[in-house]
């Protein structure tokens, strides 16, 4: 019997065979106090214009930095004073629901840094700290500081249920930047930061090597497709200059996801290139709270538009990169009134792949699809933080809309785990490191028993995203919740398997010297050079 036959003669599952992805834990106190990231190095730390260890009066430094963010971010102060402990967030935390922990609940959290605010920036706290929650900060609360705000991946569930719209990621970001300031910083984040500023991304590829797998990804595409499908690497005068995370060039399901962008490209006629400048989409300087470090990455980006003499400017599949790009970008390393103002500053990949589809200029045959029943996962930071198109909610509906163009068998998963209310992977904000695979796998619960309940009701098979932590966070858990390491998949990788180009050999058949493999190609018309098709 076939997959799809087995499916079909399968009864509908019962409400006892579901698990609620959001039910609350039993509570653990304490139960990941010891959980602690390694530290940065000295060379880490330096290269970011931090300490390179805690410094001897870091205590008077650390209360420094925060009443300069105090100063410099109102919105810090406002999230400090207005929590009432409605406790409206308190079971919003996928890391709470995971652990178990009550310092996950976000309040809980929230409160490691504000007993400390209220201690020497409110009268109450000066005066009369034990009535007001206040506490003195000491080496055993740096130490708090440093293991639970690197347990939380800054998703921002909790400030959609919050009824003042409290942004705890805010305070997460706030509390690192205080720390990297004292020389107590997280290797992960920091050594990354460094990777780009030597290199120019996160992974330390060197322009040679990514030459070398972009020419290895042009032989890969010319046997599946036939056609001289071209990767371009600093190529002057493109029109389009492709900024995609790292990961893209090295692992999958995100290099069948780069190799879908390129289809779409090639089937636009659009002129477009990469840049061994700027050749990472992501922003780790966001996830420290660096303004100055986001700030210089993302400088990279207007050096190689500048460089390269390009007119727009589009993000591949990351989801924190857009944040970045969508909320910061132009504020950071703008203005960018060099690109044509016809074309979104800056543009996602599935903004550019849904327009053409809703103009026709793209053709698919979902059937090659069919082995798969998809899903979809909402990145947090695509999901609450961003936007895509010109509507409110495009961000939800344009990557759907792809993959039901593309594939035949897509169905969503719980209301209440999806969209704005998506819960996260478990391992953005920082925390996609080996030394935290236990925060990691518990945090990944809701979505992974989600994913179960849309696998019982529908004979769901695999999952997609637009996010190159979430892709690699779920190639990693997965196989602990009864699902295989490939049962992630990258959206334009849905792409990839079912355009039709024009000229392309038959996919089916793998004989390369009979001339009924291939398609009679007809040139399709163009827009005129320099129109906004």
């Amino acid at each position: 019997m076939s997959e799809q036959e087995n499916i079909a003669t399968t009864s509908a599952p019962t409400v006892e065979d579901y698990l609620n992805p959001l039910a609350r834990p039993e509570l653990k106190p304490d139960s990941m106090k010891d959980l602690h990231s390694f530290e940065a190095s000295e060379t880490h730390q330096e290269k970011l214009g931090f300490p390179g260890e805690l410094v001897d009066d870091w205590h008077d430094v650390a209360i420094a930095k925060m009443g300069d963010l105090l100063t410099k971010y109102r919105g810090f102060r406002v999230y400090l004073d207005s929590c009432v402990k409605c406790g409206a967030c308190t079971d919003k935390c996928h890391y709470f629901l995971g652990t178990g922990d009550p310092k996950n609940m976000p309040v809980a959290r929230q409160d490691l840094l504000r007993s400390v605010y209220r201690r020497y920036f409110t009268t109450g706290g000066k005066y009369f700290p034990k009535l007001v929650g206040a506490r003195d900060l000491t080496e055993d609360v740096l130490g708090e500081w440093y293991n639970y705000f690197h347990q939380c991946s800054q998703c921002r569930r909790c400030s959609v249920y919050c009824p003042y719209g409290i942004d705890t990621a805010e305070i997460s970001m706030a509390a690192r930047e205080i720390m990297d300031t004292v020389g107590k910083g997280q290797k992960y984040c920091n050594e990354i930061i460094g990777k780009v500023y030597d290199v120019g991304n996160n992974l330390g590829f060197p322009t040679p090597a990514l030459k070398a797998t972009l020419e290895s990804f042009e032989e890969d595409l010319e046997d599946e497709t036939g056609l001289e499908i071209k990767l371009p690497l600093d190529k002057k005068g493109a029109d389009i200059l492709l900024v995609t995370p790292s990961a893209d060039f090295v692992a999958e399901p995100h290099i069948d996801g780069f190799l879908g962008y390129a289809k779409v490209f090639h089937a636009a006629g659009a002129n477009w290139t990469l840049s061994s400048v700027a050749s990472e989409a992501a922003n780790f300087g966001m996830f420290i709270g660096s303004y100055e470090n986001m700030r210089k990455v993302s400088l990279r980006i207007r050096e190689a538009a500048l460089e390269l003499g390009v007119k727009r400017i589009v993000f591949g599949e990351c989801g924190h990169a857009w944040r970045v790009a969508y909320s910061f970008l132009n504020t950071l390393a703008g203005p960018f009134d060099f690109l044509d103002p016809r074309y979104p500053v800056p543009q996602h990949i599935c903004e550019y792949t849904w327009d053409l589809i809703q103009k026709g200029e793209l053709k698919f045959d979902k059937s090659r699809n069919d082995e798969y029943r998809l899903t979809y996962h909402d990145s947090c930071n695509v999901a609450r933080a961003t936007r895509m198109g010109d509507t409110p909610g495009g961000q939800f509906e344009i990557p759907r809309n792809i993959l039901k163009a593309t594939c035949n068998y897509y169905f969503d998963m719980e209301e209440d785990t999806i969209k704005e209310a998506t819960v996260c992977c478990g391992g953005g904000g920082g925390l996609l490191t080996d030394d935290l695979m236990d925060l990691r796998v518990k945090g990944a619960s809701p979505r992974m028993t989600a994913l179960q309940n849309v696998r019982k009701e529908h004979g769901v098979t695999h999952m997609a995203a637009i996010c190159a932590i979430c892709k690699s966070q779920f190639a990693k858990v997965m196989p602990k919740y009864d699902f295989e390491m490939d049962n992630i998949l990258s959206v334009h990788q849905m792409v990839s398997n079912a355009i039709l180009l024009e000229g392309a050999k038959d996919p089916d058949d793998d004989d390369d010297d009979d001339d009924d493999d291939w398609i009679p190609p007809t040139p399709p018309p163009r827009p005129p050079r320099g129109s906004a098709a």
